[in-house]
């Protein structure tokens, strides 16, 4: 990316982030400006994928040159001003296959380059002198210790304790902390100790929080850099790094890169495939596989991590990959429930979630088209089974069989769907009672499981129930007058018939209780009202309680989340419903095509770089926001570019 004619607030808003498969990333912006909390060099996982905390802040660069001028090139918001101005010397920034910076000061150009070691909480920054002259580079190491959700200012609790070698530093931040490591590649250190108050991190002030901070100047490092020549500093919580050369681990990771690539031949499914192996992670408590739902501040959602799995795993034809998380969250099944959420803290996971098991069944659906595996869906049956039998005889939640054979859940202040946003006891959208998305994936495991009976040769008792649900499905949920299906049914109660994007799963997922035409006017009705080129907005713009932006406070932002607020996740089943209505015809592919285009450019050159922003604003969107990069996001895109790629157009 040319940076050089590029405005300072466009360079501050694009982010990068370089994850090491058990939780912990480096991050920050293009100019190396850290505007979020989640921002640092090296934010470690303690408890994989969880207790992540921010060790090291940023380093900031200085080029002296022969004549003796000086050029500072890091960049840092304070109230009312930016200083540094490094970013007016950034000429260039690639984010593939590692986050690679290139100033330029005119006499001097410096290539930073920086990438993590995978499953150690270890980043690397190499310095390449690219220029014709030497010069001397000078490095400021900030450092913080503290949990990434929150923030530090200079504090007697902190004493940055450093020992070591002319080579090695190893830095307690206070009493009974754990160190950091530092090896700086024979650069000569001297120590700082200052507190460096006051930063302002801008993303974290638009979203109404805390966003100032301080941080600590533990050292100087300075090398004298002739041309061509580079220079190495890791950082690690791991001491064995101290001896690793930097070079050696740069073309380890360069190699697991190239090995996680789906090396097709469109560059976009390959970049896709490398963004989706960030959100695969080793889980401790489990040793095994999870998937982080979305970085920067995500953990690993049930939900979410069955929705991504079809892309992540599956359409990536990551057999292995996809038994060891299938098997992770089967670990903690419990009242036939997955968890909806593996907590930071403890290992007690949560289970305020009616669907994500559900989508246990879609996943496994995939998984068996794909690999015909039928030795790991026997494994598995017996817990299907349960979970069909908890879910009848009733569990937690008020989760239970109505006589009309509907799925139905919820109670309290519980908030049990996808559209899950609460303030406090204040539930955004409750939506208790019958959730039309939740009961087309109930119907999508009675058949599911049915077909998999048949293929093990096992009896199903369950098929009644299947029955029962496409007798009286289109009584209650058929919305005739707008050609949509009623979001929440209740029985002999008055049902929800807001325009959601909820309804596109009875087109989109493997069984529909729907014939043709009536599949047809849900498309064209969701296309009409909720489609955009970023997503599915969640709530139709004339409804009353729409948002059109998201953005402000906690409260404004919550309010905002599933009212209109576009999610990109849901685009992938929108537009397999609409090819299925299409037959997959020619033009239908190509259309579908057309339209990803505004997602791709903002793959390359919006919000993450290489990244898939969680959601935008329902009314103009333009911006991803929420989280940087979504797993269930990127996974909708592959899964969509995978389904095209299997079925070529009829027509």
């Amino acid at each position: 990316m040319d940076c050089s004619n590029t405005d300072k607030e466009s360079l501050h808003s694009k982010e990068w982030i370089y994850t090491n498969g058990i939780g912990g990333y480096a991050s920050s912006t293009i100019t190396g400006c850290n505007t979020r909390r989640y921002h640092g060099l090296l934010v470690a996982s303690f408890n994989p994928p969880t207790d992540r905390k921010v060790l090291v802040s940023k380093l900031e660069e200085k080029i002296t040159d022969i004549s003796g001028s000086g050029f500072e090139l890091s960049t840092n918001q304070y109230n009312g001003s930016v200083h540094p101005e490094g970013f007016k010397f950034l000429t260039s920034f690639e984010r593939k296959p590692f986050p690679l910076y290139l100033f330029n000061t005119g006499n001097c150009k410096l290539e930073k380059t920086v990438f993590m070691v995978q499953r150690t909480n270890t980043v690397v920054v190499e310095y390449c002198n690219k220029g014709e002259e030497t010069f001397e580079l000078s490095v400021i190491v900030f450092l913080t210790n503290r949990d990434y959700h929150a923030l530090i200012k200079e504090s007697e609790y902190y004493n940055f304790w450093t020992e070591g070698t002319a080579n090695t530093k190893t830095i307690y931040a206070y009493y009974g902390a754990k160190p950091v490591y530092i090896n700086h590649n024979n650069g000569q250190w001297k120590p700082k100790g200052y507190w460096h108050k006051d930063y302002v991190y801008s993303r974290e002030k638009e979203r109404g929080l805390d966003f100032n901070e301080d941080t600590y100047a533990a050292g100087e490092i300075s090398y004298q850099l002739k041309p061509g020549e580079k220079v190495y500093i890791t950082f690690s919580t791991e001491g064995e790094m101290l001896q690793a050369n930097a070079e050696k681990l740069k073309q380890q990771e360069l190699g697991y890169q190239q090995s996680v690539s789906a090396k097709t031949k469109d560059i976009f499914f390959n970049d896709l495939s490398i963004a989706a192996n960030q959100f695969v992670v080793h889980r401790k408590s489990t040793n095994s596989a999870t998937i982080i739902a979305g970085y920067h501040w995500f953990a690993d959602w049930g939900r979410d991590t069955m929705i991504a799995m079809r892309g992540i795993c599956i359409a990536l034809n990551k057999q292995e990959e996809a038994k060891l998380i299938i098997r992770t969250f089967l670990q903690y099944l419990d009242g036939g429930m997955l968890p909806n959420r593996f907590p930071d803290w403890g290992e007690q996971p949560e289970y305020n979630t009616i669907d994500a098991t559900l989508w246990l069944f879609v996943v496994l659906h995939d998984y068996f088209e794909t690999f015909r595996d039928n030795a790991f869906i026997k494994e598995v049956y017996p817990k299907l089974k349960l979970i069909i039998e908890s879910h009848i005889a009733g569990t937690r939640y008020n989760i239970h069989i109505t006589a009309e054979g509907f799925l139905f859940g919820g109670e309290g202040i519980a908030q049990l769907t996808w559209m899950d946003a609460r303030i406090g006891d204040y539930v955004v959208t409750p939506r208790h009672g019958c959730p039309v998305e939740v009961n087309i994936l109930w119907y999508n495991a009675l058949r599911i499981f049915d077909s998999f009976s048949t293929q093990l040769k096992k009896k199903n008792t369950f098929t009644r129930y299947i029955d029962l649900f496409e007798k009286n499905f289109q009584t209650f949920f058929w919305n005739e007058a707008f050609g949509s299906l009623n979001d929440v049914v209740i029985p002999g109660a008055m049902p929800d018939s807001s325009i959601r994007p909820n309804m596109i799963y009875a087109v989109s997922l493997p069984h529909s209780v729907l014939d043709d035409v009536k599949q047809q006017r849900i498309v064209t009705l969701v296309q009409q009202k909720l489609f955009t080129p970023f997503g599915l907005r969640t709530l139709e713009k004339n409804h009353p309680d729409f948002k059109p932006t998201y953005q402000g406070d906690t409260w404004q932002r919550d309010n905002a989340y599933h009212q209109g607020t576009v999610w990109p996740f849901l685009i992938s089943d929108f537009f397999m419903a609409y090819l299925k209505i299409n037959s997959f015809s020619k033009k239908s592919v190509l259309q579908v095509k057309q339209w990803i285009l505004p997602l791709k450019e903002h793959f390359y050159n919006d919000s993450c770089l290489h990244g898939i922003s969680e959601i935008f604003d329902g009314d103009e969107p333009t911006t991803g926001k929420g989280t940087i990069q979504q797993t269930w996001s990127v996974g909708a895109l592959l899964q969509l570019l995978t389904l095209i790629k299997n079925n070529t157009p009829v027509k």
